[in-house]
């Protein structure tokens, strides 16, 4: 009898919504831990923050059962970490831009990880197309990727290009309406990150940009360091200052310290996430393939803070883990 009287109690309303909140809210402190100290975590650390957005909806069931449970404490925990998660979904302000009324030229982008070259080339010419692209950026460019958009009629919307083919996810191309000059590479990172300088031109104007073509190493296995250090060789380009255009894979989302680090240089006036600041931090670019993961922002279209953005737009692309992300820049003229 007494055993039966110690198992009711235990299964009571107000016992069983405090498990079940203890379950909940201390897998929740210790991941809000990870995001609220920008430490050198290790590899499991750096992987679980690309998820952080999802905390939202444990949070937020973690402050019912505390509701439910009648429980003060319990509440208040669950608000607060229903508060920094909000203060980390939503940044204010989302990027520093240096205010200038001169005249601009406007530019628009895309950027696409071909996942190997395995993409399907037809809607990546359609959404050039459509879009009415003038500079692509492209990761994990393939031989036969090439010849794909080639084939699909690419040379017909963009003339220019720089490309760097390769068999392994090292390959890079930058495809251009307007002339391209290769100055140079990121030093130092695993993949080739090529540096253009592309001077865009439209209706007697002329605005001159530096383009890096972006891809870090993935944070798997043993690559933590690796990816700390291409983010930062990607910052250490951004601190040489003038109009720039950082367009790619970073696979590093905002809820990364090392993210925030590389916003945070650029001539010491900061850079700009084109996503974030459209309030599109939150639309995930990987994973695109059916894979059972949670959707994550790591591609991304970062600008310097001279650069205005009025459109950013995400696209599935069959073939592909990755989205493709278009964005529609105003560059400063000279």
């Amino acid at each position: 009898m007494a055993n039966s009287a110690r198992l009711r109690a235990a299964l009571r309303p107000g016992r069983a919504y405090t498990w079940l909140w203890f379950l909940l809210t201390v897998p929740l402190v210790g991941l809000s831990v990870l995001r609220a100290i920008p430490a050198v975590w290790p590899l499991r650390g750096i992987q679980l923050l690309a998820f952080t957005p999802w905390l939202a909806a444990p949070a937020a069931a973690a402050l019912l059962l505390a509701l439910l449970g009648r429980n003060r404490w319990h509440a208040a925990v669950s608000s607060a970490l229903l508060a920094c998660l909000a203060f980390w979904l939503f940044p204010l302000p989302a990027g520093k831009r240096v205010p200038g009324d001169g005249p601009t030229v406007e530019l628009r982008v895309m950027t696409f990880n071909s996942k190997l070259g395995q993409a399907d080339a037809r809607t990546v010419v359609r959404l050039v197309r459509e879009n009415r692209i003038d500079v692509l950026a492209v990761q994990e460019h393939s031989q036969a990727f090439q010849e794909r958009l080639a084939a699909e009629g690419l040379a017909a919307l963009l003339p220019e290009s720089v490309t760097d083919p390769a068999d392994n996810a090292g390959g890079s191309a930058v495809y251009s309406r307007f002339p391209l000059e290769e100055t140079g590479r990121v030093g130092g990172t695993a993949f080739r990150m090529p540096i253009l300088r592309i001077t865009v031109t439209s209706q007697g104007r002329a605005g001159v940009l530096e383009v890096t073509n972006v891809h870090t190493r993935a944070p798997v296995e043993h690559m933590a360091g690796q990816w700390r250090g291409d983010l930062a060789a990607v910052g250490r380009v951004a601190a040489g200052g003038g109009s720039r255009l950082f367009i790619g894979d970073f696979n590093a989302t905002y809820d990364h310290a090392e993210f925030r680090s590389l916003l945070r240089g650029g001539d010491g006036q900061g850079l700009v996430d084109v996503g974030v600041a459209a309030g599109a931090r939150l639309v995930p670019t990987w994973p695109m393939d059916g894979q059972l993961l949670p959707g994550v922002t790591i591609d991304h279209v970062v600008t310097s803070p001279d650069i205005w953005s009025s459109s950013y737009a995400v696209h599935r692309v069959d073939g592909s883990d990755h989205a493709a992300i278009t964005a529609v820049l105003d560059v400063p003229a000279r």
